[in-house]
């Protein structure tokens, strides 16, 4: 990205911060559909494992509400010293730190699956419904829960978080955010992103294709009758697409469009196309996968629920194996297109004025 494209997100990343700080000192003054604990459904369904769903099970909006204003604020203040380039002593440290926190903290700890249900569910959803009428009951009202929704914008909004703050220490570095050790691991963390979902599919496809893998007989049995076995091998086989394109990181047809692909054969793949759905996907499975560590962090594990949980433990390893495969790929691009970039401001500079 440009220096000014950079800039861009990080101005935008403020305003952001601003008006949702706005708007949790709406929530705490009164202000209605505050989305988390207390005012979301579905953990309140069930508030005695609301906290291990999510770290925001028990929020109310008479705190959470001034701590979202509080943080809104600042993260407004850091998001526009870093799309100033700000580089006093201390301030380069300190900034990094505070985006860090905001990435991680929005993009990850106070996620849950929900989010990852919401993306992945809508292609399933928009096939499924026309086509064979199912879930039946259900619609995209049933998908796109407010809370969801609130999330979903967090999550994008830490990623956003992210990027601003690696715009800025690469604008104060000249440009240059080389590192050998992403270079050094690329190509380990591709493939374990791709060893990942597969290993998630095929206990997914098992429960398909009637095997239980010993959960629970009944719950078993109702999961077949709901139809809820093939919904979950659905979605798992996504995940298996995500595999085989997540070879692409590093091979060939990655870099460059394969001869099947009538109209884009033979040439260039921009590196973003490859780069932004990478990322996005490894913040979706890691925060997903953080709520389920929490679970058996605190149920553990037993041979009737391993199937439940265990696998998607790995979406913690699945999706920070797929941020740096994908940040590796980009590095790597880049590095191999900047003399081709080079030559042609060289040959723009050295062309005859009119």
């Amino acid at each position: 990205m440009t220096q000014q494209r950079t800039q861009w997100i990080g101005y935008a990343t403020g305003l952001w911060s601003l008006a949702y700080g706005a708007l949790g000192a709406w929530w705490a003054l009164g202000g209605a559909g505050f989305p988390f604990g207390v005012g979301d459904p579905e953990l309140m369904a069930e508030p005695e494992i609301a906290f291990r769903v999510s770290l925001l099970g028990r929020a109310t909006p008479e705190v959470a509400g001034w701590i979202i204003a509080l943080f809104g604020l600042l993260g407004a203040a850091a998001a526009f010293l870093m799309a100033r380039n700000a580089n006093r002593p201390g301030q380069k440290p300190l900034l990094t730190g505070v985006g860090l926190v905001f990435a991680v903290g929005l993009g990850i700890l106070v996620q849950d699956y929900r989010t990852l249900i919401v993306v992945a569910y809508t292609p399933v959803l928009a096939v499924s419904k026309p086509l064979f009428g199912w879930p039946e009951g259900a619609g995209w009202g049933d998908l796109y829960l407010t809370p969801r929704l609130h999330l979903l914008m967090l999550l994008l909004a830490g990623i956003a978080w992210a990027v601003t703050t690696a715009g800025y220490r690469a604008r104060l570095a000249g440009g240059s955010t080389h590192s050998e050790a992403l270079q050094r691991w690329g190509k380990a963390a591709t493939w374990t992103a791709v060893a990942m979902p597969v290993l998630y599919c095929a206990t997914r496809w098992a429960w398909a294709l009637g095997f239980s893998l010993g959960i629970d007989p009944d719950m078993y049995r109702e999961g077949q009758e709901d139809g809820l076995w093939f919904a979950g091998a659905a979605l798992a086989t996504l995940g298996l697409v995500g595999a085989v394109l997540t070879m692409g990181l590093v091979q060939r047809w990655g870099e460059v469009f394969p001869r099947w692909m009538i109209g884009l054969r033979g040439r260039r793949v921009p590196p973003m196309l490859a780069v932004v759905p990478a990322v996005i996907v490894g913040a979706l499975v890691a925060s997903a996968g953080m709520m389920y560590v929490r679970i058996v962090a605190v149920e553990g594990v037993a041979p009737d629920t391993w199937p439940l949980n265990l696998p998607e433990v790995l979406f913690t390893v699945w999706g920070a194996a797929l941020i740096v495969a994908a940040l590796a790929y980009r590095q790597r691009r880049l590095a191999a297109e900047a003399p081709a970039r080079a030559e042609d401001r060289g040959g723009l500079e050295c062309a005859p004025q009119s």
